[in-house]
C-alpha cells in the first residue's frame, strides 16, 4: 500500500511543479495518470511536500531558487503594503517548494474583515472575493489579485486570506515536521538575506 503512495506522491509532485496545481488537485489527477480507482488511498500532504523538495533538487534546483527567490520578493512587498493588517507569508512560497507557477497566500489578521477591501478598493486594486475554509477549519474571505512580478515577468496569484484578529493567537504555529506554518515580514526579509548571502 505504501508503495502505491509513494508512487502517488511521486506523479502528484511532477504536477505540483510542472503545473502549479495545488495538492488536493495534484493527487486527484496523479491517480488518473496511474489508472487508479478514485477512493485510493492517497499521500498525506506531508510525503508528497517531500516528493515535490526531492523533484525539485533532482531536476529544476537553480531555476527553482531564482523563482522562489523572486516570489519571496513579491510577497514582502504586498507585505510592506499591508502592514497594518500584521500580514504572514504562508503556503509553498513560506515553505520553500514554490515555482513560479505557484500563488503567493498572505494571512492577514484585522478587527473586521470589510477593513481590507476598503483598503483594496482605496489602493485602486481588481480582486475577486470569495469564502475558503480556514486555519481553524471556519470559512473566512479570501481576496484574490494578480500581482505584478518585475522579477519574474508576470502576474502571480496573491491571496489574502482575512482573519479574525483573535485568530492570531489561536492559529496553529508549527507543521507535523516541526516547521514554522507561516513568518511575518522580518522572518520573510530573513530569508530574502539568506538568499543573497
Amino acid at each position: 500500500m505504501h508503495g502505491i503512495q509513494d508512487e502517488i506522491a511521486a506523479v502528484a509532485a511532477r504536477l505540483v511543479v510542472e503545473e502549479g496545481l495545488d495538492f488536493g488537485s495534484a493527487k486527484r489527477k496523479a491517480l488518473a495518470h496511474l489508472d487508479l480507482p478514485e477512493r485510493s488511498a492517497l499521500p498525506d500532504n506531508g510525503l508528497l511536500e517531500r516528493a515535490v523538495e526531492e523533484y525539485i533538487a533532482v531536476f529544476c534546483p537553480e531555476e527553482q531558487a531564482k523563482e522562489l527567490h523572486a516570489l519571496r520578493l513579491l510577497a514582502a512587498r504586498w507585505m510592506r503594503r499591508l502592514q497594518a493588517f500584521k500580514p504572514f507569508l504562508s503556503g509553498a512560497v513560506w515553505s520553500g517548494i514554490a515555482t513560479r507557477r505557484s500563488d503567493i497566500y498572505l494571512q492577514l489578521f484585522c478587527e473586521d474583515s470589510k477593513m481590507t477591501e476598503i483598503e483594496l478598493i482605496n489602493l485602486n486594486i481588481q480582486f475577486s472575493p470569495r469564502r475558503v475554509k480556514g486555519l481553524l477549519g471556519d470559512p473566512v474571505d479570501a481576496l484574490s489579485i494578480h500581482a505584478w512580478s518585475e522579477e519574474l515577468g508576470e502576474d502571480i496569484g496573491l491571496h489574502l486570506m482575512v482573519y479574525d484578529l483573535n485568530d492570531l493567537r489561536r492559529a496553529p504555529k508549527s507543521d507535523a515536521r516541526g516547521r514554522q506554518l507561516r513568518g511575518d515580514l522580518h522572518a520573510v526579509e530573513q530569508l530574502l538575506e539568506a538568499h543573497n548571502a
